[in-house]
C-alpha cells in the first residue's frame, strides 16, 4: 500500500509541472478571462475550454445540484490517478471531503475547489505554457464517469 501511495504521489507531481500554476484564492495574479461553470448532478457547463497559454483565468463554479462537486484541472493520467485515490478513501469509509482539505489543490499539485451544493467556489488558475491540452473534472466515486468532465484545449 505505502509503495502505491508513493507511486501515485511520484506520478502526480510531475502533473504539477504540467497543470501547476498560480491557483487557489491567495492568487492575486492579474486575471485576464472569468468563466462562469454550473456544476449540476452530473455534468458541467460548458463541457469544453479553449485558452490561450499563460493566460490567468478565473472560474467561478456553482453547484447547482443536490451532490457535493469537485473541480480539479490535470491532464489525463493523473486524473485518473486522482479518481483511484478517491474510490480507495470512499470504501475505506475515510473519506470527508467537507474536512477542508480539498481546497486549492489535493496536494498533488492539481488545482481544485470543492463546492457544497447550491455554493460557489472560485479558482485562479494560469494555463500552462507547454501543453496542448488538460481536463477539468470531478473525480468523486462515480461522477466523471457519469459525465463530470471536460476538455481544455490551449490555443494561442
Amino acid at each position: 500500500m505505502r509503495k502505491t501511495i508513493l507511486a501515485m504521489t511520484l506520478s502526480l507531481a510531475s502533473t504539477a509541472v504540467l497543470a501547476s500554476g498560480e491557483h487557489g484564492s491567495e492568487n492575486h495574479a492579474q486575471v485576464d478571462r472569468t468563466i462562469s461553470f454550473e456544476a449540476g448532478d452530473m455534468w458541467f457547463t460548458p463541457g469544453e475550454l479553449a485558452i490561450a497559454p499563460g493566460k490567468t483565468v478565473k472560474f467561478e463554479i456553482t453547484n447547482t445540484g443536490n451532490l457535493e462537486h469537485e473541480f480539479v484541472i490535470g491532464n489525463a493520467e493523473a486524473q485518473a490517478k486522482h479518481r483511484e485515490m478517491m474510490l480507495e478513501m470512499a470504501s475505506g469509509g475515510g473519506h470527508d471531503m467537507s474536512g477542508g482539505h480539498h481546497g486549492g489543490d489535493h496536494g498533488d499539485g492539481m488545482p481544485s475547489v470543492t463546492i457544497a451544493p447550491g455554493e460557489t467556489a472560485t479558482l485562479v488558475w494560469t494555463a500552462p505554457q507547454d501543453t496542448d491540452k488538460l481536463e477539468f473534472a470531478c473525480n468523486i466515486p462515480g461522477h466523471y464517469e457519469s459525465g463530470m468532465s471536460g476538455d481544455i484545449n490551449f490555443q494561442g
